[in-house]
């Protein structure tokens, strides 16, 4: 069977940072033996909609597997990349109209009946992992099992079938066969922001407030073989000459031990990568931080998200503004560059939250003032998304209508402090500028 894998726009300019699909070339991977497979990533075409249509000609496709990385760009954007997520299904239903479209990935999950509804030109979804459910899928598209993660439409009707959450990370992970989709097509592309992600597992067992990843990923932590993440970086490094890669895991140093095995292995071998991840404020102490800077870590990225206490705890961190505070010293003291990212009137914002707030930034740069290790503040607030608590504060406190649609960029910034963004982004600034530059 021809099998075209497709990712979608997930960025709104050609000059953004692109991301490597390591989702549909895993998927790839894992079908590569039974079918005939090609990949085509739109966001690094110069023309995407010309070059998706010479694709489509030139390789007509039997399966369209289309994967929805973003939905949106976030940070505090209306841009909306569902426009042209909906061509795209389009165009595919009208160049290739017996085709078979799949629609997957990260976007679709979060909003699949949604979607579903939309475009009536998808005859299947997937949400949540599809490395068992889409091969099961292409052995029987017109009437297949009930497949975890599968979405159909039946009697008029669109079901939704529980995800699947349970991949064994250790012995059933398959490591994406970057053949598929040469790396070098990535490299240099991006300024900030590493193209390359590998993940080293699964699962978050947070609970904040507003994040969908326990709902995508689970709560159960899964981790992969130290040694087999290490083999991955090492392969990467030789064959296509990657550099710089990012640790996708939604917090990249829990479990304890997990992130330092890997590391120590990465200076056993003298693997000369760099890297960078989520790091969680918490789990850090001197010796680890030395073995991650020792290691090759680039930036220690924290979401600590809350600027004061009532913050992060109405955001259900369960952190102390003390961890970040500790956190910040020992990233300053290993000279590695660091960024931070806070979410802005929270529910529960007062006067003296955001005074709070503002000497909580304060402190930041004052700690990183001498090794000059700080990257940047990110200031951002809420993106509202359904099933999480703090969607549910908003419904409380009357912030959406019945017709508010989530699919389309909706955050959390009711008065009085809409505007309070602003107000600590020029705090941040005039401190980050004043840092570098010795004004006299």
């Amino acid at each position: 069977m021809k099998v075209l894998f497709i990712q979608a726009m997930s960025t709104e300019a050609a000059t953004s940072e692109m991301v490597y699909p390591i989702g549909i070339v895993t998927l790839a991977t894992l079908l590569k033996e039974d079918h005939t497979i090609e990949i085509f990533d739109m966001n690094i075409q110069e023309d995407p909609f010309s070059q998706l249509k010479e694709k489509l000609q030139s390789y007509p496709p039997e399966v369209i597997c289309v994967s929805l990385r973003n939905i949106d760009p976030l940070g505090n954007k209306m841009t909306s990349l569902m426009p042209p997520f909906v061509a795209t299904v389009k165009m595919i239903a009208a160049l290739v109209p017996k085709g078979k479209i799949i629609v997957g990935g990260t976007g679709f999950s979060l909003f699949p009946k949604r979607i579903m509804e939309e475009l009536p030109e998808i005859q299947y979804g997937i949400i949540g992992e599809g490395e068992n459910t889409l091969p099961q899928l292409l052995e029987n598209l017109e009437n297949p099992s009930h497949l975890k993660g599968l979405c159909f439409r039946k009697a008029g009707e669109i079901v939704i079938l529980n995800p699947s959450r349970e991949l064994d990370m250790e012995y059933d992970y398959i490591q994406p066969d970057r053949k598929l989709l040469n790396p070098e097509l990535y490299n240099s592309r991006n300024s900030y922001v590493q193209a390359m992600g590998v993940e080293t597992k699964r699962g978050c067992p947070f609970h904040c407030s507003y994040c969908v990843y326990p709902n995508l990923q689970g709560r159960k932590l899964r981790c992969r073989d130290p040694k087999q993440v290490v083999d991955e970086i090492e392969l990467l490094s030789k064959e296509y000459g990657i550099e710089r890669v990012h640790f996708t895991d939604p917090v990249v140093n829990i479990p304890k031990g997990h992130l330092e095995r890997i590391c120590s292995l990465l200076i056993e071998r003298n693997v000369q990568v760099k890297w960078s991840g989520f790091f969680r404020e918490d789990y850090l102490d001197e010796k680890n931080m030395m073995l991650f800077r020792d290691s090759g870590c680039e930036c220690f990225s924290f979401s600590p998200d809350g600027l004061s206490q009532e913050a992060l705890d109405v955001l259900g961190k369960g952190l102390k503004i003390e961890d970040i505070i500790r956190a910040a010293k020992l990233s300053a003291s290993t000279g590695v560059l660091s960024v931070y990212h806070f979410m802005v009137n929270v529910p529960g914002e007062s006067e003296a939250t955001i005074k709070k707030g503002m000497e909580l930034i304060d402190e930041i740069y004052a700690i990183h003032q001498e090794t000059k290790s700080l990257g940047t503040v990110v200031l951002n607030n809420v993106r509202l998304y359904p099933d999480t608590p703090i969607y549910e504060i908003a419904k409380k406190q009357g912030l959406l209508s019945p017709s508010t649609d989530l699919l389309y960029p909706v955050y959390y910034n009711p008065e009085p402090f809409s505007s309070i963004r602003h107000r600590l982004e020029t705090l941040h600034l005039c401190k980050n500028i004043f840092m570098w530059q010795e004004l006299k």
